[in-house]
């Protein structure tokens, strides 16, 4: 693309008289972002009075989130919402942003995850017990309640087993709710008695309740387990000492309740999916758990003669371990595929803090910089047949080597990349293979499969499948 004379806008497409192109954007986001990127790698559009650009061009894309990265805060929707998640990591900018980074990732470390790998899979296999062939399940619930039970014991030793569903209601209820925070004025509707706001506030007293019963007896009994909410009540202040409030806990904690399983979750009701509208795909990821999985079970022969021992050996595949991670190249080729088509975080926006230009377009302080993993995981340029679910693509081609090229970024970029980027690649591998030793899910026949972009791309209609024994 050739710079254009900075008095000149980037194409865009006709906007309503009142709000710019804020409903458009609002009634079908990927459509209406997909729809930008095929005018140019940069696009404009107004959210209201607020300018706001597409872009879709890899080295665009590092230029926002590595390069000039200094330049810009979190978008519009993530300061919209720190009315849930406070001023935690996610909301942060600059200096208590890197501050908190660097408390936090210890707990992200790889001898961490080699610890969380075991809770990850005894989870799993638990709710795989659960299942029986030719059961009905929502598995997005299921990937949802599962995913919730690893975070709580993994960052925060806690069981929230009994809670799950509870909490389960609450952050489908936020995440439904989301949209209502980037309405105009959802900082003075919050207040108002609407139906929309006391759910919210429900949702949000549910979540402190919880969050904060974990914080007051981890307080109270003094233990360091070693987990994340150890970690944040023994973390001083650099300046003066002085040890972190119940609330910036809490900020934490729930930014990562949140973040910590509702990514990973969506990730693995997509890959189900795919599996289920593959069985091609799906009986090579059985080939390879065949082969990685394989044991040895010792059983004696019946009906024998007495006092006769016959050794049978039978083949059985053994759970996972995370020494298996590296042998499962396949599976891992799977998850990287569904993150691709359905990339749970599918937008990224920043905000403009200092003028800046790219290739020649003036962009103002206050602007919107908009960026699509969905867009661009789907662009033909990048990917051939991109709408294609197609995991042998990653046999030529490494996750690394496609995020270098800022062509694949689920996890964002920069010093925002996300900080569990390792769990969630370790958690959806071996609860993939987990479950895939045991159980085909089908897709029930009758049902829909539709988009719900909110804070994450979720299934619009749920994702009901049928248990098979494999």
């Amino acid at each position: 693309m050739k710079p254009q004379p900075q008095h000149l806008l980037p194409p865009t497409v006709p906007a309503d008289w009142i709000g710019g192109h804020f409903r458009s954007f609002r009634r079908d986001p990927t459509g209406f972002l997909t729809r930008l990127a095929s005018l140019n790698d940069i696009a404009f559009f107004r959210m209201a009075r607020q300018p706001a650009f597409f872009i879709n061009d890899p080295e665009m894309i590092r230029d926002v989130l590595v390069v000039n990265a200094h330049k810009f805060h979190k978008g519009r929707a993530l300061k919209r919402a720190k009315a849930l998640l406070g001023e935690g990591l996610l909301t942060n900018e600059e200096a208590e942003h890197l501050r908190q980074r660097r408390m936090i990732q210890p707990a992200f470390h790889r001898q961490r995850i080699a610890e969380y790998a075991r809770s990850m899979v005894e989870f799993g296999e638990k709710m795989s017990n659960e299942w029986s062939d030719g059961q009905t399940r929502d598995i997005d619930r299921e990937m949802m309640r599962l995913t919730l039970q690893i975070v709580g014991k993994t960052l925060f030793s806690a069981d929230v087993e009994n809670e799950a569903d509870e909490v389960g209601t609450a952050m489908t209820t936020i995440v439904q709710l989301f949209n209502f925070l980037l309405l105009p004025f959802s900082d003075w509707l919050r207040n108002l008695p609407l139906p929309q706001s006391k759910r919210f506030r429900h949702a949000k007293d549910t979540l402190d309740k919880i969050i904060y019963g974990m914080i007051t007896e981890r307080r109270k009994t003094g233990e360091d387990k070693g987990d994340l909410l150890s970690m944040l009540l023994a973390a001083r202040d650099e300046d003066d000492g002085s040890p972190m409030t119940d609330e910036q806990i809490r900020d934490e904690a729930l930014t990562l309740f949140l973040a910590g399983h509702e990514t990973t979750a969506n990730a693995l009701t997509w890959t189900w999916f795919l599996l289920s509208q593959n069985p091609e795909k799906e009986a090579k990821l059985h080939e390879e758990l065949d082969r990685v999985l394989r044991g040895d079970a010792t059983l004696k022969g019946h009906g024998e003669p007495a006092g006769t021992l016959v050794n049978t050996r039978v083949s059985a595949l053994r759970l996972p371990t995370i020494d298996d991670v590296p042998n499962l190249k396949f599976t891992e080729a799977i998850l990287a595929e569904s993150m691709r088509l359905y990339p749970p975080a599918w937008a990224i926006g920043r905000l403009a803090i200092e003028p800046h230009e790219i290739y020649g377009y003036k962009i103002p302080v206050g602007a919107l910089l908009l960026l699509s993993p969905y867009v661009t995981h789907r662009d033909s340029r990048y990917w051939p047949q991109p709408d294609e679910f197609i995991p042998e693509r990653w046999e030529t081609q490494s996750v690394k080597e496609a995020s270098q090229k800022n062509i694949y970024f689920p996890f964002g970029g920069g010093i925002r990349r996300c900080i569990g980027e390792s769990f969630a690649w370790t958690e959806g591998i071996l609860l993939i293979a987990t479950f895939a030793r045991k159980w085909k899910l089908g897709l029930v026949p009758e049902q829909k499969i539709g988009l719900q972009p909110m804070i994450t791309l979720r299934p619009r209609f749920g994702m009901k499948m049928n248990i098979a024994s494999k």
